[in-house]
């Protein structure tokens, strides 16, 4: 099986599941029609020990903004440590200027088996200040990253999806700053 194969099963695997989260949302959410207020209890949730449900606490705000040349930025959507031992990092790509972008070729670094892949995100590190340890993209068996491939240019306004999959840094690290080049970086925290 491809890593393509693999990443476009795996990307609409994660849109079932929120498309389902969110009609569960919608479904739970609805209001009956009824206009009694629920009475307020400050320890339910305290007492309870339950968590919060999987919709609440997220929003469409990014953890990080990094800044590019040429309008170009990266928002961070989500970094989240998968029980495969990589944490997976999601954003948006996008072009704020007002002419269309070239995407920097210096964006997937350095490596000649990396290079010679095309453009992707595969110069992209994950930095833990606290252990002091860097992390590359992870890369396939062929030296293919396991990033969004193929970036040339982005028109006026545009924004792509966007991943990269990185060696999982140790539990007790929350928080790691995500370096691009030719971008500013930015700290972004790790959930799951």
């Amino acid at each position: 099986m491809s890593i393509r194969f693999t990443a476009k099963t795996r990307k609409g695997m994660v849109a079932l599941a929120v498309a389902a989260g969110l009609a569960l949302g919608v479904a739970g959410c609805g209001g009956g029609g009824d206009d009694e207020k629920p009475e307020k209890s400050t320890s339910a949730s305290k007492d309870s020990g339950t968590k919060p449900s999987a919709h609440e606490g997220q929003s469409d705000d990014p953890l990080a903004e990094l800044k590019g040349s040429d309008g170009l930025a990266l928002q961070v959507m989500s970094a989240t440590r998968d029980s495969g031992g990589f944490v997976t990092v999601n954003g948006v790509l996008k072009n704020d200027s007002g002419k269309a972008a070239t995407v920097p070729s210096a964006l997937r670094g350095n490596e000649t088996e990396v290079i010679a892949h095309g453009r992707s995100l595969g110069g992209a590190t994950l930095v833990d200040g606290r252990e002091k340890k860097r992390y590359y993209v992870l890369r396939d068996t062929e030296g293919r990253p396991l990033t969004t491939t193929g970036l040339n240019m982005l028109k006026a306004g545009q924004a792509l999806a966007v991943f990269m999959q990185f060696p999982a840094p140790p539990l007790s690290t929350t928080e790691v700053t995500l370096q691009l080049p030719t971008f500013s970086a930015a700290a972004i925290e790790i959930s799951g």
